[in-house]
């Protein structure tokens, strides 16, 4: 098994939405990352969005080298077999589809030496179930959040067959690169923080549904009360500051009933239906403001970095 030491090149597969991001990071660690792209028009366009991601890091003041250095250690390559070649760690981020990730750890298989580290980054399938058994033991899951080159959290977890070593090497390796990576005990589709966004997702759209509150209000509730809050006390330790006691109770009046969905919520169905998916599409929740998407995005990673910058700080002198 490759050792922290031994990492020196890693493999990012895919260049779509979290490729980018995630060669950035790594790269930005001081690591040689190369990219796999299918296609010069993809690749042309993952090197457009690292561009113009490091001109929004260096605008903000979170670089700590000169950004063409950085790009300089990124080379991209068309075949996953150029790609992987002499790398010591590889980063899965391709499309959620099994048969899709059946095709790529079925030629990993192939070619990829056992003492190789290979992380996927899938958020909805058990990759444990879909790659080659005899993969299983160099194979850790690193799950990471978009914008993955801003947000800070990656989410490990090992396959019954790796080694704890190998899952604690990659934890070390994401935090030596700036990331907050949170090792959990044993695989569950969703991590933590999905299963949390899914629980809020419910509430968001009963909520809306049925009349008692629009988008904003919901927004604005959330942006002045523990969303804030969390990131200075997170979760289980507002427990704490409440009273265990206080929670206890709540439990035992009943005093929430999660809402209980047979089908996607309505609501929902119809802005699929209508193409309102969000800034990409101009409108979602929120009614379509006119602005560039990349200068939206950009602005977006500023206030982004203020936030965690801040909660940094709250979690290197925890209350």
């Amino acid at each position: 098994m490759k050792t922290l030491a031994d990492i020196k090149k890693i493999a990012v597969l895919g260049a779509g939405t979290m490729g980018p991001g995630i060669a950035q990071t790594y790269a930005m660690g001081g690591y040689q990352v190369t990219m796999w792209t299918r296609s010069e028009s993809t690749r042309e366009k993952a090197i457009a969005s690292l561009k113009a991601q490091l001109d929004t890091f260096e605008g903000a003041n979170q670089l700590k080298e000169d950004k063409n250095v950085i790009m300089s250690r990124i080379s991209f390559a068309l075949t996953v077999e150029e790609a992987v070649a002499g790398a010591d760690m590889i980063q899965e981020t391709i499309v959620e589809k099994v048969d899709a990730k059946q095709e790529l750890y079925a030629t990993l298989a192939k070619v990829v030496p056992s003492d190789v580290i290979i992380a996927s980054n899938t958020s909805a399938l058990n990759i444990f179930e879909i790659v080659p058994e005899q993969l299983l033991p160099q194979m850790i899951i690193c799950h990471w959040y978009a914008p993955p080159h801003v947000i800070p959290l990656v989410e490990v977890v090992k396959s019954e067959q790796a080694p704890q070593e190998m899952a604690d090497t990659a934890v070390t390796l994401l935090n030596n690169c700036g990331k907050t990576a949170v090792l959990m005990k044993k695989f569950i589709r969703g991590y933590i923080a999905n299963r949390l966004q899914q629980c809020l997702n419910q509430e968001v759209f009963y909520l809306i549904s049925n009349g008692y509150c629009d988008a904003e209000a919901i927004d604005l509730a959330c942006q002045a009360s523990f969303v804030p809050r969390a990131c200075v006390l997170g979760i289980c330790k507002r427990i704490d500051f409440g009273g265990v006691d206080m929670t206890f109770n709540n439990f035992k009046n009943k005093s929430y009933a999660a809402p209980q969905w047979d089908t996607i919520p309505s609501i929902l169905q119809e802005k699929v239906d209508a193409g309102e998916l969000g800034i990409k599409t101009g409108k979602g929740s929120y009614a379509d403001t006119g602005r560039d998407v990349e200068e939206i995005k950009a602005e977006r990673d500023k206030f982004l970095f203020e936030v965690f910058d801040l909660t940094k700080k709250f979690m290197a002198d925890p209350v």
